[in-house]
């Protein structure tokens, strides 16, 4: 049975890692803290490394999009800035995404 869905694209791990990176990320997360989700669940590393890819031109505006729901006002001081940048890390972006994010930048 298991056999025939697989054969019949009704059962495929990309689709899996497709959707659960796209789910996630609409949730706000990032791919480090999406790629952990997915190696828990026993998901090859290669599988996970090119869904977490085929997304990278978006992770840096994610990143922008989830400070600026969360903390709408610019930073004041260095202690704000640093919560906002635990509060990135802790969702899952990269320090270098978190970089550009803080500094609204089109870096990746």
């Amino acid at each position: 049975m298991l056999d025939q869905l697989t054969d019949q694209h009704y059962l495929s791990d990309e689709r899996f890692v497709e959707m659960f990176v796209r789910a996630k990320a609409e949730r706000g997360q990032g791919p480090v803290r999406i790629g952990h989700e997915l190696r828990d669940k026993g998901v090859d590393a290669a599988l996970i490394e090119a869904a977490l890819d085929a997304d990278a031109a978006h992770w840096t505006a994610s990143a922008r999009a989830v400070l600026a729901r969360k903390f709408p006002a610019a930073a004041a001081d260095f202690p704000e800035r640093a919560k906002r940048m635990r509060f990135l890390e802790y969702r899952g972006f990269t320090r270098k995404q978190i970089a550009a994010a803080l500094k609204g930048g089109d870096d990746e």
